[in-house]
């Protein structure tokens, strides 16, 4: 489980992400992707997605601020990312919260199920327990209560689950990998988790193997996170410094920080 090649892969294909997300992030997402050595694109009107999905590597869907042509304009893109065959990362954001974001994401899955789900542990659940479990956009449940919801996600939808939480467990229909990476600072930044979906947009780009991909990204995430956190007095320094270190991370770093598991 070492992400250094998927990284290096990443700096010297600069692969294109296709992101159809929301309006709190599309920013911070496109600097990291952009920092990580990605080439980030941000599209989701109806009369382009077709297109950009045709030139995109991967394409990165975040359900965060939806509305009816925006819902559309997903459908028709997994649709187009089904048919080239490039993977397809969804963030079920506030699933469990309202009706319109769970039956969306149930929605996405049935039609065009992706390659990776990356949500956190409410989120996940409500996906697969019908239950409400979300504050805001935020868990009310840790990713160790949720691997059994994960996997049952995993098996049902043949895909990757990725669920973030104090420790981030990505699962399959037969592997847990756990990565102990990250720093508490970052709950107190918005839109980390959504950085955390684009950049496991990048690492499938790059890495055939959904499970590693969406794996690596989350210690990249992770160590970046420590990392930044040490240089930081508070959240807001916090966001620069975390662009800083996914832009200057090595494998000297990656070797010194990973912390993870595979069972």
């Amino acid at each position: 489980m070492q992400p250094w090649n998927d990284l290096q892969q990443i700096r010297s294909r600069a692969p294109l992400v296709h992101n159809i997300t929301n309006y709190v992030v599309m920013n911070s997402t496109a600097n990291a992707l952009l920092a990580l050595g990605a080439s980030p694109v941000m599209a989701h009107a109806a009369d382009e997605v077709d297109e950009m999905v045709a030139i995109a590597d991967a394409l990165v869907i975040n359900i965060g601020t939806l509305s009816p042509p925006w819902v559309e304009s997903m459908l028709m893109a997994a649709r187009a990312a089904r048919r080239k065959g490039i993977p397809i990362v969804l963030d079920p954001v506030g699933s469990g919260a309202t009706r319109l974001r769970t039956t969306t994401a149930l929605r996405l899955l049935e039609e065009s199920p992706p390659s990776i789900i990356r949500g956190n542990a409410s989120e996940i659940r409500s996906l697969v327990l019908s239950e409400q479990g979300t504050k805001g956009v935020d868990s009310t449940h840790s990713s160790e209560e949720s691997v059994d919801a994960a996997r049952s996600l995993a098996r049902r939808c043949r895909c990757v689950v990725s669920v973030s939480g104090e420790t981030d467990v990505i699962v399959d229909s037969d592997s847990v990998i756990r990565v102990h990476n990250g720093h508490p600072m970052m709950t107190r930044v918005t839109g980390l988790g959504c950085t955390a979906t684009a950049v496991t947009g990048a690492f499938a780009a790059v890495n055939p193997s959904a499970l590693h991909a969406a794996a690596h990204a989350m210690m990249v995430v992770g160590i970046a996170g420590e990392i930044a956190a040490e240089r930081s007095a508070g959240p807001g320094s916090l966001q620069v410094n975390f662009l800083d270190a996914l832009c200057a991370l090595t494998e000297a770093d990656i070797t010194r920080c990973l912390r993870a598991d595979l069972s």
